[in-house]
């Protein structure tokens, strides 16, 4: 069996850099995502590059069966999963009440459920060839989130499961590393109904985001925060009051809201 690692959401940013970054390392691929063109694409470019042509698997983590058509088309091809690499996931801005509970409900799937599913469900495989999970969050993981109340909930999920999945792993000799970018010019901000700006202090390109979470992972570090910035804003909880906080985090959505995403 070939040990590959599987990198969700890789159709497009950080998903994309991430799946090169593990491309020139040598690392053979199996590229997961809902939109096959772009997918397809990546594949091409890997391979003109010197790399062995990467599995493309078009599918919606969003589905109850997502997971067990990976684990058909690994075992299918021959396949084995050394790293897995959770990138998939998406934002919504706007009060909680005001969005559609079928769209929270979709981004709970896919943030945390899908997450947790793939994360669990290779656990044999990642100790046998001493691979590692990297599991991507957000600097909104430390931060309450209003205007922005589930996607920030998600990915203080994702923070809080994996470094607990980071110290019950260690014994099997499965590195489990967190990845936790502040703002990144993608197109996560269209998902999320805001329009993409540079944010000269905090912004750190997708590329530069995929090269410290790979380097994080190689050495089992257990939380990665690009960017120096970014590593100040996590510790905002420890220093600031809690209502001051809310209250500054609540005004910056609301301006947010007031410049909605241009969509294509």
């Amino acid at each position: 069996m070939t040990p590959v690692a599987i990198i969700t959401g890789a159709s497009a940013g950080i998903g994309a850099e991430l799946a090169r970054v593990f491309a020139k390392h040598g690392h053979a691929l199996v590229l997961v995502a809902r939109r096959e063109p772009q997918l397809r694409a990546l594949a091409a470019e890997i391979v003109a590059g010197g790399g062995p042509p990467p599995l493309v698997l078009p599918i919606d983590l969003g589905q109850s069966d997502a997971v067990a058509r990976i684990q058909e088309a690994l075992a299918a091809n021959g396949l084995e999963p050394q790293y897995v690499v959770n990138n998939a996931g998406f934002g919504l801005v706007g009060d909680a009440v005001d969005r559609k509970r079928d769209e929270l409900l979709e981004m709970i799937d896919l943030n945390m459920r899908a997450l947790t599913d793939l994360s669990l469900a290779f656990v044999d495989s990642l100790a046998r060839h001493r691979g590692g999970i990297l599991n991507v969050a957000s600097v909104a993981s430390f931060l309450p989130g209003p205007g922005s109340a589930v996607y920030y909930a998600s990915k203080a999920y994702v923070l809080s499961f994996s470094e607990a999945l980071h110290q019950e792993l260690r014994p099997r000799g499965v590195r489990v590393t967190t990845l936790c970018p502040g703002p990144v010019l993608t197109e996560f901000q269209q998902r999320a109904g805001v329009e993409s700006r540079k944010m000269p202090l905090l912004d750190v390109s997708a590329l530069r985001v995929a090269e410290q979470g790979y380097r994080g992972l190689m050495r089992g570090k257990r939380l990665v925060i690009p960017g120096f910035v970014n590593k100040l804003i996590t510790l905002l909880p420890r220093v600031m009051p809690r209502d001051l906080m809310l209250s500054l985090i609540d005004r910056r959505q609301r301006a947010r809201m007031a410049s909605p995403a241009k969509r294509t």
